[in-house]
């Protein structure tokens, strides 16, 4: 009896996850569906679409009327140049609030925490000012800058929490064959934590390339990453659905492809210490 409890906990626990996860996925199916159907096939019912012809066409007129491949670089050199400027940052960081850590370490986290919690309109103006001033209005370097800050608070607490994890002992004997500070991070810490840095990463990575407050109201077309390219779709006289839709494939397949192609260490990475 207990057995049979057990099999059908976990076929009720399987079923569940695999319908969780299909609702989670069926947007971005639908939405490349979409993107395989003319503009007048996609506003129609959903059955009546999928039984209609599929074609190319929305991907044609999305290469024509724009340029995928600066808006691609444009994306690539925001979300990596952010996320190893973070990365710079973070990992002292970390290392000095997990092995240094002084009286006020813990407030410090939890205040660079909550600035994650306000709202990103809320200094749109001071920010478009100073960009303007500074000439990084619609540069990829001032993205770069913007988007490394708001990340950090999240790379700094997640690089952090995985090197609380490492031993202090052996900082400390590393520290006793004569390591100098700069090593012990570069050669010592940084290799240990290698699962948890990859997977900070990644997570980074998907952030910055999502990203679409910051490079709408601070970009127009030099430093437009495909955030910008997505939103082109969108127009006063109305939503072109099935160019959007291609649009969106288009912008979300390199990073579903990255995601896939890397899920084994995000997922060891984001377990990284949660086994002893």
């Amino acid at each position: 009896m207990a057995r049979k409890t057990t099999q059908t906990r976990k076929a009720l626990t399987t079923v569940a996850a695999w319908s969780i996860g299909f609702l989670i996925f069926f947007p971005i199916l639908w939405t490349v569906l979409m993107s395989f159907h003319s503009e007048g096939d996609a506003i129609k019912g959903p059955f009546a679409m999928l039984a209609s012809p599929w074609t190319f066409e929305s991907y044609g007129e999305v290469q024509h009327r724009s340029n995928y491949a600066l808006h691609f670089w444009n994306s690539v050199v925001i979300s990596f140049g952010s996320t190893l400027a973070a990365l710079v940052i973070a990992i002292p960081a970390a290392w000095a609030m997990a092995f240094v850590p002084g009286r006020r370490t813990k407030d410090l986290l939890m205040w660079m925490l909550s600035t994650k919690m306000m709202p990103s309109v809320g200094v749109l103006i001071p920010m478009y000012l100073m960009f303007r001033d500074f000439g990084l209005l619609d540069t990829r370097s001032g993205l770069v800058a913007v988007l490394t800050l708001i990340n950090l608070p999240i790379v700094v607490w997640m690089l952090y929490t995985y090197f609380k994890e490492i031993p202090g002992e052996i900082l400390e004997a590393a520290r006793m064959d004569g390591a100098s500070l700069r090593s012990e991070i570069l050669h010592v810490l940084t290799p240990m934590a290698v699962p948890g840095i990859a997977s900070t990463v990644l997570l980074n990575v998907i952030l910055a390339w999502n990203e679409a407050f910051w490079t709408l109201q601070l970009t127009t077309s030099d430093a437009a990453p495909l955030t910008q390219f997505i939103a082109s779709y969108s127009s006063p006289e109305g939503l072109f659905y099935a160019k959007l839709s291609a649009a969106s494939t288009m912008a979300i397949a390199p990073i579903l492809i990255l995601g896939w192609f890397s899920q084994k260490q995000l997922v060891r990475g984001l377990t990284f210490g949660a086994v002893k």
